[in-house]
């Protein structure tokens, strides 16, 4: 079977074709389209050999972005296809599923409509991620598609943990209660370590740090998400690159009079312009901030200390809610390159039984390895994540279910 999988955001498609069969999977082409609506369009696509080709071109909208890439896929010189009609299956990254999607599900009219009904809970990602389902419809619509859900996997939270304390009504009138992302990442890192260690992912209390840009942490428990770090939206939990992350909302209104702004500019204040940006003043790139800390800046000293401590401080709170923790996991763009940052998340926790090898830690770079010391009670792993394939798994599933019946 032939799944695309496509990632749309507001002015980008990421997508990856995978074959998938009995006896596991390959990625055929990747790549993704850049600057969609804007001047200087261009698709970046790579071949399964790791060719890289990078053609520029007028691309107005989704629907155009996905043709171009339809059309480089089954080019003679560019090509893994011979036509768009072995493509067997759609899968779509959807960011938002709000409480009536708990699962991956095939997508159908109805399914659009209640898509839809979620837009004001992700009105930035939502619709250019129906928007690329839409373009599907037109160009292959005789392909079933499937939709899954970042939020999907933290739908098992207890409501104890995904409620605010504020007025129920506001709960009960327009959904406000906390939801969680990176669910697909947390979903594959906690399954694929359980793999690596040889262990009864039903069984285990697991940490999932997914660092990068937008960074998350997830408390899994008996193989069911049970608390994460984001909620209501991506901006509440960890530092990031730009978002604030836990922000007292007294400081939000206090800032909003001083500076004499309105809803709008205080939401790009506190998700473009805050975290290790707002902090460092140099950059959201970590290598950048490395690099500056190195040669002796204060800032990116300052920046570097609030990141480590807010992780360790997440780490420590979900294993006291689980009781204790069996594995912690490190993935994401930070997660799975930055040593230095996985060595200050752990440094302090030895009495919780989670101990660093610095030694295995050092320098390791996107590679899955058990970087705990000889004999640590609690496994410190790093695990590449891969949503791409966890949707591509989820649409083969879905769609080989649905021949069945």
């Amino acid at each position: 079977m032939k799944i695309l999988v496509l990632n749309c955001g507001s002015s980008s498609i990421k997508y990856q074709l995978f074959k998938m069969d009995v006896d596991g999977w390959d990625v055929m082409a990747k790549g993704g389209v850049e600057k969609i609506g804007l001047k200087g369009s261009f698709l970046k696509h790579e071949k399964e050999n790791g060719e890289k080709v990078l053609l520029e071109g007028e691309i107005l909208d989704h629907e155009t972005g996905i043709d171009y890439i339809l059309g480089i896929m089954t080019s003679d010189r560019h090509g893994c296809i011979k036509e768009m009609e072995e493509i067997d299956a759609v899968g779509h990254r959807v960011v938002h599923g709000g409480e009536t999607f708990n699962s991956s599900v095939f997508i159908t009219d109805k399914v659009i409509s209640k898509m839809e009904d979620c837009i004001d809970l992700a009105p930035l990602h939502n619709p250019p991620n129906l928007k690329g389902i839409k373009a599907m419809s037109s160009l292959l619509p005789h392909v079933p598609q499937v939709g899954v859900f970042d939020t999907a996997y933290h739908q098992t939270m207890p409501k104890h943990a995904y409620m605010y304390a504020i007025p129920n009504s506001l709960y009960k009138k327009y959904g406000v209660r906390r939801y969680g992302f990176h669910g697909t990442s947390h979903r594959y890192v906690s399954k694929r370590a359980c793999e690596i260690l040889g262990v009864d992912y039903k069984t285990q209390r697991i940490i999932s740090c997914h660092l990068g840009n937008g960074a998350s942490i997830a408390a899994i428990k008996n193989g069911e998400s049970v608390d994460t770090s984001m909620g209501f939206t991506p901006l509440e939990g960890l530092m990031m690159g730009t978002r604030a992350g836990d922000l007292d909302v007294g400081a939000v209104t206090y800032i909003m009079e001083k500076e004499l702004i309105g809803t709008q500019s205080a939401s790009i204040l506190f998700n473009k312009h805050s975290g290790m940006l707002g902090v460092t003043g140099i950059s959201s790139d970590m290598r950048e901030i490395e690099d500056a800390m190195n040669n002796g800046d204060d800032n990116a000293r300052l920046g570097m200390e609030m990141y480590s401590y807010r992780i360790k401080k997440y780490i420590g709170g979900y294993v006291a809610a689980m009781g204790g923790v069996d594995t912690v996991i490190f993935t994401g763009g930070i997660g799975e390159n930055g040593d230095l940052t996985r060595e200050g998340a752990c440094e302090g926790l030895e009495f919780m039984g989670i101990e660093l090898d610095k030694a295995k830690n050092a320098g390791l770079r996107s590679k899955e390895m058990d970087i705990s010391v000889e004999g640590s009670k609690v496994r410190i792993m790093v695990v590449p994540t891969n949503e791409e394939l966890v949707i591509a798994q989820d649409t083969k599933e879905i769609v080989e279910d649905l021949v069945r019946k």
